[in-house]
């Protein structure tokens, strides 16, 4: 499990600046048919984060296609770390305010 104590660099347009290691994880909320998300929380300095990824996203990093709802939470599981490193990259570039979802989706995946 990752920890919020570890710093590391990085380069952002040009400039240098210190961040703190990315968010922790936290709980599996599930699979959101209304959305077609599946949805899950981290933490940023003890304070919850939510989180969700599209269907689709969820399906282009598995490499497949129409995957069930049933088996959404087996797919999270089996690309979780991918999935929370995602979430942590675009949660540092995020905008900073109470309330704010982290969402992932496919133009957010490394082609």
């Amino acid at each position: 499990m990752m920890t919020n104590s570890k710093k590391f660099r990085i380069v952002a347009g040009g400039a240098r600046r210190e961040r703190l290691m990315p968010l922790v994880r936290d709980k599996i909320i599930g699979h959101d048919l209304e959305r077609l998300a599946f949805r899950f929380t981290m933490l940023n300095d003890g304070e919850v984060v939510q989180c969700q990824i599209s269907d689709a996203a969820l399906d282009e990093l598995a490499g497949m296609q129409g995957t069930e709802s049933t088996a959404r939470q087996a797919q999270f599981l089996s690309l979780r770390e991918t999935v929370e490193r995602i979430a942590s990259d675009l949660y540092d570039e995020a905008p900073r305010f109470k309330g704010y979802v982290v969402r992932i989706f496919t133009k957010h995946l490394a082609k």
